[in-house]
Parts: structure tokens; sequence; C-alpha cells
């Protein structure tokens, strides 16, 4: 949030006398401060916020493909999910030789 600056009087000094023409602004010349906000929050928010540490060269080739990478990468992950890939890998596992 940005906050709202006051200004201030500037200093006199002996030889610097006020122009009764452009006196200092004062707060009521400037008015209620006027906060301004990004987006806001979400009506109903459907994504959580969190972090993933992710290679460089998987980034870079989202990145590549112009804006919206993270929507892409979201998108990629979904489809592995709705295929049922869920599990940690999916080749069988090699059973180890017993020794006799």
């Amino acid at each position: 949030m940005k906050r709202a600056i006051t200004l201030k009087s500037p200093k006199t000094t002996s030889h610097r006398r006020v122009d009764p023409d452009n006196p200092p602004w004062s707060e009521g010349m400037l008015g209620p401060p006027v906060l301004t906000r990004g987006r806001g929050p979400q009506k109903a928010p459907t994504k959580v916020l969190t972090t993933v540490r992710l290679d460089a060269d998987v980034i870079a080739f989202f990145k590549a493909q112009g804006r919206g990478y993270q929507t892409r990468i979201n998108d990629e992950l979904r489809k592995v999910v709705a295929k049922g890939l869920t599990t940690r890998s999916t080749r069988a596992r090699a059973k180890p030789a017993r020794a006799g």
C-alpha cells in the first residue's frame, strides 16, 4: 500500500523571504490523501500461493513462448494429473536379484 506524502514547509532563512503569491502548500490545499491499490483481493480465490523449485531450462522453455508462462506450466501439470500420473515413477520397479 502506498503511503500518502505530506509536504513540509520550505526552510526559511534570514536571506530568503516568503513570496505571498506562492505560499507553501498545506494539507488543506492538497486535500485528502488518495490511496490506490493494484488488482485487489480475488472475489473467489481459486489458486494457492506456493513456491516450487524448477530447473532453469524448464522455466526458460516456458518463458520463451511469451507471457503467461506460469499459466502454461499450471496447464501442463493439470494434464499430468488428469492422466493419473501422480505416482513417483511410471516405470515398473526392477526386483533386486536374490543371492542364493
